[in-house]
């Protein structure tokens, strides 16, 4: 394993490295492969356009430049930014350049507008060590992967998603993997394009198997869009169309897109994304995506596809927290009564969620955020699809952070990679964080990935059931989200 490993695609060499040299976590890493491109002058706004060929192997030995432009300090998870035009490539991470062993393909998250692909969490060492291939893909965030332009391609996006794929088709094999077992997975955003994928005809034959971690849906209606477009042209000073966005920077979109979005900051902001959903994401277009996923998968659209999906309890609570004077004193019925009008309803999601009310206003609002934005889509998805051919496998993570306080968005990303030794995770987790747990959880995402079953019951044959990711290690519940039906 001392030479350096060298693997032709179908664009040309490219040369990895070997790491962990007689260690469990052996593997060969293969960092920043182009699959288009780059996105920039007359290919800005446009779709991905497959990378010119190559003859001499291209060093893939660091990872390739990043769509994300600035590093977040506070980010829950290490998100680097690194410099460049070459923003759409791939990473991968082989045990072993023979054979044919599952792949995982990992979407990230960071709510469209931020995230990256070159996340220490998102190392795929750990299901090397367990026979499976994992790859890392990069995509164009913010306004200008999912901004709405006359005259561009729609969903740049989910165009990117589209063309990693293709590449996964046409070139993992040579790494080791095998095409025909190719699972989908990522967490936040990264969980929605998994069930925007799962629920898009024109993807079906790009992947076998999906695992959706706290999947946040964008589903952006297509006047919705064109409305933030607008708003964009006016406070940027040009034309709503590709011209007229093509004379903006990036850094100008950058700075131009919070306010494009939503004026509001903090909790306001909240409420805005309560009332009108996430400002940035896949739109439906009519053409790419042509109806809600959630109606899509209704329609029987990925039917025939292994889904992983779950949440974890308080994925936003801490953003109720940070702005806990506004609404500590507040009774729970009068601070949710703008988004559940309906007494009936309000009424059964109160009484469903009694521990929690007893905790207060601010455990009350950040439950029902976390709640309205991520954890209902569990039982809507599962319940979509009730007669799909292949099974459904709702999960629940509950193990409370010692440092956030609560069971917190992202907290559960490093137990499933089983990377609880990484880069600030104890920032997040502590520094005692259960290795029980993650062991539980790679393994359930292993087994899912390599053979279609996570090892509970299916939702699809016992509908409620869930597999519970607590403090004490792993139990199955038949009511594990009981307490959101009511917003179902």
């Amino acid at each position: 394993m001392s030479k350096a490993p060298i693997v032709d695609t179908a664009s040309g060499p490219v040369r990895g490295f070997w790491r962990d040299h007689g260690t469990p976590d052996a593997s060969a890493a293969f960092l920043g492969i182009p699959f288009a491109k780059p996105p920039v002058g007359k290919l800005r706004f446009a779709a991905p356009v497959p990378p010119d060929p190559w003859t001499e192997p291209l060093d893939a030995t660091a990872y390739g430049a990043t769509p994300l432009r600035i590093t977040g300090v506070d980010n829950l998870i290490p998100e680097p930014a690194i410099p460049g035009k070459s923003t759409l490539n791939v990473n991968v991470f082989t045990p072993a350049l023979d054979g044919a062993l599952p792949v995982l393909v990992w979407i990230h998250g960071g709510g469209y507008t931020e995230g990256s692909p070159a996340s220490p969490w998102y190392d795929g060492a750990r299901f090397n060590r367990d026979d499976v291939v994992t790859v890392t893909i990069s995509y164009r965030i913010g306004f200008d992967g999912f901004g709405h332009i006359e005259g561009a391609a729609a969903n740049r996006g989910v165009l990117d998603w589209i063309a990693a794929l293709e590449w996964v088709q046409q070139n993992i094999a040579a790494f080791g993997g095998d095409p025909s077992r190719v699972t989908i997975g990522g967490q936040s955003a990264g969980g929605g394009a998994v069930l925007t994928l799962l629920g898009m005809p024109q993807a079906q034959h790009l992947f076998h198997r999906a695992m959706s971690f706290s999947g946040a849906l964008a589903d952006v209606p297509l006047a919705t869009a064109k409305a933030r477009a607008d708003r964009m042209a006016e406070i940027g000073g040009v034309q709503a169309d590709l011209e007229g966005f093509r004379t903006l920077t990036e850094r100008r979109i950058r700075q131009l897109q919070p306010q494009a979005a939503t004026p509001r900051k903090g909790i306001g902001m909240v409420f805005d994304l309560l009332g009108d959903g996430l400002p940035w994401g896949p739109m439906i277009d009519g053409e790419l995506i042509r109806q809600p996923t959630v109606d899509a998968l209704t329609a029987g659209v990925g039917r025939d596809k292994p889904l992983m999906l779950g949440s974890v309890d308080d994925e936003f609570t801490m953003v109720a927290e940070r702005e806990g004077g506004r609404v500590k004193w507040l009774p729970s019925g009068i601070l949710l009564l703008p988004f559940l009008r309906p007494w009936r309803t309000r009424r059964a999601y109160l009484a469903a969620n009694r521990p929690q009310r007893k905790r207060g206003g601010v455990a009350m609002v950040g439950r029902f955020i976390s709640d309205h934005v991520f954890r209902v889509l569990v039982p809507r998805v599962a319940e979509a699809r009730a007669h799909a051919d292949a099974g459904t496998w709702a999960y629940r993570f509950s193990w409370v952070s010692p440092v956030k306080g609560w069971a917190c968005h992202c907290l559960d990303v490093p137990f499933w990679f089983d990377g609880l030794d990484r880069e600030k995770v104890a920032n997040l987790a502590g520094e005692d964080p259960p290795q029980k747990l993650a062991d539980e959880m790679h393994a359930a995402a292993v087994a899912f990935i390599a053979g279609g079953d996570p090892g509970w019951p299916a939702w699809s044959t016992a509908p409620g059931v869930a597999r519970v990711f607590g403090g004490t290690g792993a139990t199955v519940a038949d009511d594990a989200y009981d307490s959101v039906l009511a917003l179902v």
